[in-house]
């Protein structure tokens, strides 16, 4: 067991992290996601108005793992090896461009 000093129900939001990682991860690929998705992230909501920042630290994690994990699609290879600084705007990973979505 790992202990922190950080609040007790930190280690639970990891969760909440997962979760969104897989909202921001449907979004790229152009999956809807389910109701599922918002229902669950929408549970956390109490927490998250206790500590402000706790949602910023979680999109930060889920946005770094979601780029991760979008990293290994074929079409991410060929996409990294061209000039373009932005090749597909549409499927951009840009914390700001999920959130909105």
């Amino acid at each position: 067991m790992v202990f922190t000093f950080q609040p007790p129900f930190w280690a639970g939001l990891s969760g909440y992290c997962a979760e969104l990682t897989g909202a921001f991860v449907c979004a790229a690929l152009g999956i809807t996601p389910t109701v599922r998705h918002a229902d669950y992230l929408g549970s956390w909501l109490e927490i998250i108005r206790e500590d402000n920042r706790a949602i910023l630290r979680a999109a930060s994690a889920a946005s770094k793992a979601a780029d991760y994990l979008l990293a290994f699609r074929p079409d991410a290879a060929v996409a990294a090896n061209d000039d373009d600084p932005d090749p597909d705007p549409d499927c951009g990973m840009a914390l700001e461009r999920r959130i909105a979505a």
